[in-house]
């Protein structure tokens, strides 16, 4: 890709947006046309040295250099400025503990959320309040984007090629999010993990597209988590049968009322771990269709027929947010792909970063 570039091979008189279609480097969305300024931008923002190689990005296992990541973050519409969190992202996605080998292949619809903490998110404008998981906002919209871009043209991730995923979800093109920090009443989901408030993180969970969990009328933590339990406890999800991780976002006005009555994240996250989950008879489907054992489940579990299966087998394996904005009371859960993957949370590098030049908008001002 960098050299097809660098080499000057496409005419002044084509249509790069067509072009780059026809090479097959796009989404499915028109792509922003990395002129070399621009890489070099974003390879500035990096430290520098272009060839140097990141990581490598599975199933194809290409190696991501810096110009290369910088030519995928410019076709996907980002700012030089979001580089550290790109590569951040991809640093998470490609640690062995997340298995983006298997998220990337599977016929499962998962896709990698990433979820940003700490003063940069802030920074770059990213949305974590109202319509944080929509539209609108080109920090979310063009990291997440820049990731799914890595993904396809680095890992080869190609649907119907090695993405054998049966459906997909719309987080296919962007799943990228911060946690509205400013608002919440509860310290940031990284600061829980040990990091400093003044220091920024990004999140990544395969995961499925957000589900609603709505409740207009209690008025204390338990009614609303109820809800939160209710929307996980389906027989539906991947978490249903192999466990793993997910994600709880608590809206606004959901998360002031708990934490008005003195809750803590611990205290949520051991509640809904306590309350929700399956009766095996279900998840088995009444043995109708031959005994069922199912050996994903832990050892430690009894499989009689009344036996509570709960939707994720500890409550660390719940990661709670807060997002949303201030009207609305909504929250939503984010079931995982399951026990294949395990979620990686990330420094970002900011040492690197200088002001540098910004070349968004074709022209590069200091």
């Amino acid at each position: 890709m960098g050299n097809t570039i660098q080499s000057g091979m496409v005419d002044a008189s084509i249509d790069l947006v067509e072009y780059y279609y026809e090479q097959g480097f796009s989404d499915g969305m028109p792509v922003v046309p990395p002129t070399q300024e621009k890489i070099d931008a974003v390879v500035l923002a990096l430290g520098g040295d272009p060839d140097y190689v990141e990581c490598k990005v599975a199933p194809r296992w290409g190696e991501l250099t810096r110009e290369v990541l910088a030519i995928n973050m410019v076709m996907a519409g980002c700012k030089a400025s979001y580089a550290p969190v790109v590569r951040a992202a991809m640093l998470a996605l490609t640690d062995a503990a997340f298995n983006l080998n298997g998220v990337q292949a599977t016929t499962h619809v998962a896709s990698p959320l990433i979820v940003v903490n700490g003063p940069i998110a802030a920074e770059l404008g990213m949305n974590g309040g109202a319509n944080a998981f929509g539209s609108g906002n080109r920090a979310n919209a063009t990291i997440g984007r820049a990731v799914r871009l890595i993904m396809l043209n680095v890992g080869g991730a190609w649907p119907g090629d090695l993405d054998k995923s049966t459906l997909g979800h719309p987080g296919k093109y962007t799943y990228c999010v911060a946690e509205n920090e400013a608002q919440s009443p509860f310290a940031p989901y990284h600061v829980e993990q040990g990091y400093k408030p003044a220091e920024s993180t990004v999140f990544a969970l395969a995961a499925e597209a957000p589900h609603s969990a709505t409740n207009h009328v209690s008025n204390d933590p338990e009614g609303i988590l109820d809800t939160i339990c209710s929307a996980m406890s389906t027989i539906a999800s991947n978490t249903a049968v192999l466990g793993g991780h997910m994600a709880v976002v608590l809206g606004l006005e959901h998360a002031k009322t708990i934490s008005g009555h003195g809750w803590t994240r611990a205290d949520i996250r051991n509640y809904i771990f306590m309350n929700n989950g399956n009766r095996f008879i279900d998840l088995a489907y009444g043995h109708r269709y031959g005994k069922v054992y199912n050996r994903n489940l832990p050892k430690w579990y009894k499989r009689e027929d009344n036996t509570r299966i709960p939707i994720v087998h500890s409550p660390d394996n719940i990661h709670l947010f807060v997002m949303g904005g201030e009207a609305g009371r909504f929250s939503a859960v984010i079931p995982g792909w399951g026990h294949m993957s395990t979620p990686v949370l990330k420094p970002i590098d900011l040492d690197v970063v200088a002001a540098g030049p910004d070349c968004s908008t074709g022209t590069c001002a200091l």
